[in-house]
């Protein structure tokens, strides 16, 4: 009780939280013209679509104005040279109720922020700030709550610098706190760091309970199969393609799926197996931001597969895909998870005669069902190299042991009695390791492998 009472203190409201209200924003976009700060494989134009996409994903937000305006360098102070800042002060100061400016670019520093919100007379918003709201927005669960707070830390730090150096302003008499011996900064990053810590130890535990569920599965041995893929690829419709579970709905927005979901389905062979669904991934997602949800993402490096969806009707398709790829880099997964990972082009019924140009690559409409049993069939085939099972079919005498060892060492897919002779046919998944035991046991078995 103790341990919940502390949990909910840590899940209160955020002191960062836009507030559930409406807002009408208008969004501008840095466009870098040229240079190293130059966004390869894309466009002004669709980094701006991308960013109204995401306010459309907040209830009741919505978008009054797109601005792209051009600057050399989108980190300094006023993020545009002197002109250009005027030009978009005068456009902000126009617009008819605007109550926010979403900035698109990853972060601004608290100085930046408080310039800017000066200038316009409204709050500024960075990507961080919008994505960390969607989130708090979706999250459902206690794990994914606590890791959007443990995300929050690194604002919340820039925040409280930005404030005491304002106090000193103010001030320019003592710094400490009434006699405490602590300045405001020293006393505040205290407590952050104390709360920074609850949340890391209460993340732990959930770790430990959820590794504790993996070895119960691994128990059961269920292959895992971890599906990945850009915010809105298409993730949990393929999901509930592959598995036909009528209880996943699928969501029309970024960011849908928050906390790691388990699904179960079956291949080709009636192998079952258990397909995870997990968080989706953004360009120029801030690092904190991946970092605070690695314990969520942990879970793929125990998966025997992963399933990278593309949504190859999307027009940055590429930088999509060298996003995801460079995440699951981060993630420091084991190199034989990367090398044998299947790449699905996804939403190919909208366009016509589809063809993948990379080799590997298989077309699917996890909408419509087109290409799911190829698919199918190169799970199973991946799956069975990746956990070392094989499929066999063994003739058994049915007065001997064989057929209970069976069941209770392999999956046992079909059983054909010919009552006649008193033997069957026995169709089985089995590991090298429970094979080995089955044919020291029951040397005279016929086998064939299917």
């Amino acid at each position: 009780e103790e341990d919940e009472a502390a949990l909910e203190e840590l899940l209160g409201p955020s002191p960062l939280a836009p507030g559930p209200g409406a807002h009408r924003v208008a969004i501008v976009h840095p466009a870098v013209k040229w240079g190293p700060r130059k966004a390869p494989h894309t466009t002004a134009e669709l980094q701006i679509a991308e960013a109204v996409a995401l306010v459309d994903t907040l209830q009741n937000w919505t978008v009054l104005d797109k601005i792209i305006l051009p600057t050399r360098n989108p980190s300094k102070k006023f993020v545009f040279g002197k002109g250009n800042f005027q030009v978009l002060t005068e456009k902000i100061k126009k617009l008819p109720n605007v109550t926010a400016v979403f900035l698109n670019v990853e972060r601004i520093s608290s100085l930046t922020k408080k310039e800017l919100e000066g200038a316009w007379g409204v709050p500024v918003f960075d990507r961080y700030t919008v994505v960390l709201h969607i989130f708090r927005c979706n999250a459902r669960t206690k794990e994914a709550k606590l890791q959007i707070a443990l995300a929050e830390i690194p604002l919340l730090r820039s925040n409280l610098k930005n404030e005491a150096s304002q106090r000193d302003q103010q001030r320019g008499g003592s710094r400490y706190i009434m006699g405490s011996g602590e300045t405001f900064l020293e006393t505040q990053s205290r407590v952050l760091k104390e709360r920074e810590l609850k949340i890391r130890n209460a993340l732990e535990k959930l770790r430990r309970k959820r590794a504790l569920l993996r070895t119960q599965r691994r128990k059961c041995e269920f292959p895992m199969v971890s599906v990945m893929g850009y915010t809105n690829c298409g993730k949990t419709t393929l999901i509930k393609a592959l598995t036909g579970e009528a209880g996943i709905q699928p969501k029309d927005q970024l960011f849908a799926t928050l906390d790691i979901t388990a699904h179960a389905g079956y291949l080709p062979s009636h192998m079952a197996v258990i397909y995870v669904d997990t968080i989706g991934f953004l360009t120029d997602l801030p690092h904190n931001l991946v970092e605070s949800f690695s314990a969520t993402l942990e879970e793929v490096a125990y998966s025997d597969l992963i399933v990278h969806v593309r949504d190859i009707t999307h027009p940055e398709t590429i930088l999509q895909k060298a996003t995801v790829l460079s995440v699951l880099r981060n993630l420091n997964l084991p190199s034989h998870l990367l090398d044998s990972m299947v790449e699905v082009h996804n939403k190919v019924d909208l366009i016509e005669r589809y063809k993948p140009a990379e080799e590997n690559a298989l077309a699917v409409s996890a909408l419509h069902g087109h290409g799911l049993e190829e698919l199918k069939q190169e799970i199973e085939k991946k799956i069975l190299a990746a956990t070392g099972k094989k499929i066999l079919t063994v003739n058994i005498n049915l007065e001997g042991p064989q057929l209970s060892w069976l069941y209770k060492e392999a999956t046992v897919q079909e059983v054909e009695v010919m009552p006649e002779e008193g033997t069957a046919r026995v169709k089985v998944i089995i590991s090298s390791s429970a094979f080995g035991r089955y044919k020291n046991l029951f040397p005279s078995s016929k086998i064939s492998m299917s």
